[in-house]
C-alpha cells in the first residue's frame, strides 16, 4: 500500500505533495540503522558489568546432594569369611560463604563503576555518530541533488546556445567553429549529466543503508538559508572544551580509571582472603560391620583463611602487566585529549571559513548570472562569441555548485564542532531542520 502511495504522489503532475526532512529522516534512523542497534545491546550488556562485581561482596548459598547404591564385599583374613553388603548412602550439604575480606573484590566493584561509565560514553558517541552519518547522508543526497538541477540547467543553456549557432551559421552570421564549440560542450554536459545521476543514485542508496528502506523524496534546503556562527566566538574556548567534555576523552578516561584499579587488583592477589562459611547437611552411610547404616545431621560455622605464600611469580607477573596497561592507557587519554582539541580547532575554522566563503559565492553568483546575461546580449549584438558566453554559462553552473556544497559542508562542520566537544545533540538537529524547506522538494 505504501509502495502505490509513493508511486501516485512520483506520478503526480505537480510532483510529490510532501517530502521527509532531516529531522524526520533522522527519527527514522534511531529506529532501523543496524549500528545504533548494535550499540544499543553494547550499552545493555555493559550495564551489567556492576551487579556482576557486586555478586562478589555479597553471600553465597549453593546446595549439594549425592545418592550413591553400593554393592561391597568385604573379607576378614583371620577368618576367611567374607561378607557382602548393598545399600544405599545418600546425602545434602547446603553451604553458606560470605566474604569477610577480598580486597580484589572491592576493587573490582569499583571498576565495575567506570566500566559501565565507559559503556554509557560508548552509547552517547554512537548516538552522535548516528546524527552525523545521517546528516552526512543526507546532505550528499541534496548536494547531488543541487548538482544534477544546476547541470541541467547549464545543459539547457549550452542546448539553446547551440541551436542559435547553427541557426546564425545557416543564415551565414557565424562560423561553423561556433557550432563546433557548442556542441563540444554540449556533449560534455550531457556525459556529466549522465554521471551527476549515477552519483545521485549512489548517494541515495547510501542513505537506505541507515534508514533499512528507500528514502523518498527530500526537503532541500531554503535559498536563503542563514547559518549561525559559533558561539562562543573564541576558538580557544572551544578546544579546552573538547580536551576536557569530548566523549571519546571521557571514553578514555574511564578506561585509565579501569587500568589504574586492575593494577590494585592485580596486586590483591598478594593479600589474604577471609570468609565466613556455613555448613549444614544429612548423609546415610556404612559405620561399618556389626554397626550397619548410620544417619548423621551436622550444622558448622566458622571462618577460613587463605594466604598465597607462592604462586610461581604469577601474581608479580600480572601487576607488572596492568602497570604498564595503566602506562598505556595514560598515554593513549593524553592523545584523546590532543586530537579532541584539534578536531575542534579544524571544525570551528570550518564553520567560520565556511561563512566567509558562502558570503562570497553569493555574490559570485549575482556577479556571474550578470555576466552571463550580458554576454548573451553581447552575442545578440555582434560583440561577443558563443565560446564567451558558454564560459559565462559554465562559471554560473560551477559557482552555484560550490555555493551549495559550501553551505552542505559549513553545516557539517558545525555538527562535527558540537560533537568534538560532546554536546551534539537532536537539539542541534532540529535547529537544522529549520533551514530546510519541505514544499520546494524535487
Amino acid at each position: 500500500m505504501k509502495r502505490l502511495v509513493w508511486l501516485l504522489f512520483a506520478l503526480s503532475p505537480s510532483g510529490p505533495l510532501w517530502a521527509a526532512d532531516l529531522l524526520q529522516i533522522y527519527n527514522e534512523a534511531r529506529i532501523n540503522d543496524a549500528t545504533y542497534a548494535a550499540a544499543q545491546a553494547t550499552l545493555e550488556a555493559g550495564r551489567e558489568k556492576l551487579p556482576q562485581a557486586r555478586a562478589g561482596l555479597l553471600p553465597t548459598l549453593s546446595l549439594s546432594g549425592n545418592s550413591l547404591w553400593n554393592n561391597n564385599d568385604l573379607s576378614l583374613r583371620s577368618s576367611g569369611r567374607t561378607d557382602n553388603f548393598k545399600f544405599n548412602s545418600n546425602g545434602y550439604t547446603l553451604t553458606l560463604s560470605q566474604p569477610l575480606f577480598r580486597w580484589q573484590n572491592w576493587v573490582g566493584y569499583d571498576q565495575s563503576k567506570f566500566q559501565v561509565a565507559q559503556a554509557e560514553a560508548g552509547f552517547v558517541q554512537a548516538g552522535q555518530d548516528l546524527i552525523l552519518r545521517t546528516a552526512q547522508a543526507y546532505f550528499d543526497v541534496l548536494f547531488a541533488m543541487e548538482n544534477l538541477k544546476a547541470l541541467r540547467a547549464n545543459k539547457l543553456s549550452i542546448e539553446q546556445q547551440l541551436a542559435s549557432a547553427k541557426k546564425n551559421f545557416e543564415v551565414g552570421t557565424a562560423t561553423i567553429t561556433d557550432s563546433q564549440e557548442a556542441q563540444a560542450r554540449f556533449d560534455l554536459a550531457t556525459a556529466q549529466e549522465i554521471g551527476a545521476e549515477n552519483d545521485l543514485e549512489v548517494k541515495r542508496r547510501a542513505l537506505q543503508l541507515i534508514l533499512g528502506k528507500e528514502p523518498g523524496p527530500l526537503a532541500p534546503l531554503r535559498k536563503e538559508a542563514q547559518l549561525s556562527p559559533p558561539e562562543p566566538a573564541d576558538m580557544k574556548q572551544w578546544a579546552a572544551a573538547a580536551e576536557k567534555d569530548s566523549i571519546a576523552v571521557q571514553i578514555q578516561l574511564a578506561a585509565s580509571e579501569i587500568a589504574s584499579r586492575e593494577v590494585d587488583k592485580q596486586r590483591a592477589g598478594h593479600y589474604p582472603t577471609l570468609d565466613l562459611v556455613a555448613n549444614k547437611g544429612s548423609s546415610v552411610g556404612f559405620a561399618g560391620v556389626g554397626a550397619g547404616l548410620i544417619d548423621s545431621d551436622f550444622q558448622n560455622i566458622g571462618v577460613q583463611l587463605n594466604l598465597p605464600i607462592f604462586q610461581g611469580g604469577l601474581v608479580a607477573s600480572r601487576q607488572s602487566e596492568a602497570s604498564a596497561n595503566r602506562a598505556a592507557a595514560e598515554s593513549n587519554l593524553e592523545a584523546t585529549r590532543r586530537n579532541a582539541a584539534l578536531a575542534a580547532r579544524q571544525y570551528y575554522l570550518g564553520v567560520v571559513n565556511g561563512l566567509a566563503e558562502i558570503g562570497a559565492l553569493r555574490a559570485a553568483l549575482v556577479s556571474s548570472q550578470s555576466s552571463l546575461e550580458s554576454n548573451k546580449l553581447g552575442y545578440e549584438v555582434g560583440v561577443r562569441i558563443t565560446i564567451d558566453v558558454l564560459n559565462a554559462d559554465n562559471q554560473v553552473y560551477v559557482v552555484r555548485r560550490d555555493l551549495a556544497k559550501a553551505v552542505l559542508n559549513t553545516l557539517m562542520a558545525q555538527f562535527k564542532l558540537k560533537a568534538a566537544v560532546g554536546t551534539l545533540s537532536e537539539d542541534d538537529v532540529v535547529a537544522a531542520n529549520a533551514l530546510l524547506d519541505p514544499a520546494a522538494a524535487q
